[in-house]
């Protein structure tokens, strides 16, 4: 997560008062239940589509969609769609403000997260990556190579990775610069014909009354004071999801190039 930025505290979190916790109970049972009842179900079924399709999906990524779409609804989250996925190979790429534009992406696109290997450890959330096939690097820069052919193996058997380039999570407030290193991965020879990178933007609005960084997960904030502080809100806003145009890989000679289109794009809509 990003640090404090030009010295501003970030929000207080946590539930306020007997209503807030009340809330924190009725919607978290009906959460977990929903999110490891979908884990349950996605582990069975991935027992049967693993030895039929290896590392083809064509099964649980449904589930993962479903799953994140009901979330979105338990918390009250609602969702507004600019644009539509890309069809046929490629990626996407997005800014990054909270660990809600998980569910936010996954509900509204098939696609398979890159994302940094101590993610791989967080509980619920590491579990619940693994099951979904998301694919987990470090930063040492010795593994470059390494994560280049890794992502290019994934990419050369049909996935749609989504990355966040910015390398961090934010306020929800700005774009960071986007970082080229896990666009080569598009630039990668075994990449199909016609692929491309598809810029997506997360917009937050915050309830009324709240702090307008109310949804960014930023600074020293845990993710269990995160989560309760939602769960316990009386109110929700919304996130506007704006797909932009895809962008030919080709169309570009280096990553450097690449990154810049889609930070540019990415930027428009905030």
């Amino acid at each position: 997560m990003s640090p404090t930025w030009e010295g501003a505290p970030p929000p207080s979190l946590g539930p306020r008062g007997v209503g807030g916790w009340v809330r924190v109970a009725a919607k978290g049972a009906v959460l977990g239940t929903v999110v490891f009842g979908g884990l349950a179900v996605l582990l069975l079924l991935r027992l049967v589509e693993a030895p039929l399709h290896g590392p083809h999906r064509p099964w649980t990524p449904q589930i993962t969609k479903a799953v994140c779409r009901m979330a979105l609804a338990i918390i009250g989250l609602r969702t507004r769609i600019e644009g539509r996925p890309h069809r046929g190979p490629g990626a996407f790429v997005a800014n990054h403000a909270s660990w809600l534009d998980i569910f936010v992406l996954n509900a509204t696109a098939t696609l398979y997260f890159v994302a940094k290997a101590e993610v791989a450890g967080w509980p619920g959330i590491g579990w619940l990556a693994r099951a979904t096939g998301t694919v987990f690097i470090d930063r040492n820069r010795r593994d470059a190579a390494r994560h280049r052919d890794l992502l290019g193996e994934r990419v050369a058997a049909g996935h749609r990775l989504c990355f966040f380039p910015e390398g961090t999570s934010t306020d929800g407030q700005r774009v960071l610069p986007f970082k080229p290193t896990l666009f080569a991965a598009a630039l990668h020879d075994g990449r199909p014909e016609g692929y491309r990178i598809q810029p997506v933007s997360l917009v937050y609005t915050a309830p009324e009354g709240e702090d307008a960084r109310f949804y960014g997960w930023w600074g020293e904030m845990g993710f269990g004071e995160h989560l309760l502080t939602l769960l316990a809100a009386p109110r929700h806003g919304s996130v506007r999801v704006a797909f932009h145009a895809a962008l030919p890989v080709s169309d570009h000679p280096d990553r450097k190039s690449l990154a810049r289109a889609a930070e540019t794009a990415v930027r428009s809509a905030l």
